[in-house]
């Protein structure tokens, strides 16, 4: 299948520390290491392995950390089409505790397509199987519409209402006020909407309650679960799958993520 991501990626610095600290307080972090990371990011990994590739569209920042995201993600099988631009990449630190919650602070602009971008190739996402949207102007909302199936982040609702396309999904969160997805948000309807509850599953509309995944191993860390099941769910659509078993897989891909450090050490893998 030809799947596609289009959204950011930022420079993340993971430290795994007993407990995140308080204000004035000095902790020691257990480990610590770097990698790209981002909502685009992650879904665009998790979709290569997947389905064996996934393009990613995106920009970089023309700094060190910008190169570094570049190539650590086409070391994981994602093509990736993307501008540069000068200015420094956002990055940012995530705090990892003992209960595998993540704690996150980012540091700079977040680094969005145009949809007007002469130097990206956008007809390629015409046709393509799947496309997941975190990030970018409505315009490039309606370059990803061309694909057969459109799931889309509800944390960039602003911009979905802009392009005013019809999507296949929308996944939301219940539990995280900033990425809620609310009855009427967007006009036309999407076909489906996912509202994610962590351990406790969550609702379909239409389609009720769905049930958990149970982890596949201690949990280790929370940091891109929710990316990675929208990517899941994005793979299943694609693939014709129903929705019911379209959101089992996406579940799949949340829980195998949390038995890792990061969101690349545990993935769920289809490809080989």
């Amino acid at each position: 299948m030809r799947l596609a991501v289009v959204g950011h990626v930022e420079w993340i610095d993971f430290l795994r520390v007993e407990r995140v600290p308080a204000q004035g307080e000095i902790v020691h972090a257990s480990r610590g290491w770097g990698d790209a990371a981002g909502g685009g990011a992650v879904a665009a990994v998790q979709l290569a392995n997947l389905g064996g590739e996934a393009t990613f569209f995106t920009t970089f920042g023309s700094d060190a950390r910008g190169r570094q995201a570049r190539e650590r993600l086409e070391q994981q099988r994602v093509r990736v089409l993307a501008r540069e631009i000068e200015q420094p990449q956002r990055y940012g630190v995530t705090f990892v505790d003992d209960e595998g919650e993540r704690t996150i602070t980012v540091v700079g602009e977040r680094l969005t397509l145009k949809g007007a971008d002469p130097e990206l190739p956008w007809s390629e996402l015409e046709g393509a199987d799947g496309v997941y949207f975190v990030s970018g102007d409505a315009e490039t909302v309606r370059r990803a519409r061309n694909a057969r199936v459109l799931v889309a982040a509800s944390r960039s609702l602003k911009v979905l209402q802009e392009a005013g396309v019809e999507l296949d999904a929308v996944v939301g969160s219940a539990i995280d006020a900033g990425e809620r997805y609310r009855h009427g948000d967007l006009d036309p309807a999407p076909r489906l909407v996912v509202r994610t509850e962590g351990a406790r599953g969550g609702a379909l509309e239409p389609g009720g309650r769905y049930q958990p995944v149970d982890p596949p191993g201690p949990i280790v860390d929370s940091y891109g679960c929710g990316d990675c099941f929208a990517a899941g769910l994005t793979y299943g659509l694609a693939a014709g799958m129903p929705v019911e078993e379209a959101v089992e897989l996406a579940a799949r891909c949340g829980a195998t993520v949390l038995t890792g450090n990061g969101p690349y050490e545990r993935q769920l893998e289809l490809a080989g």
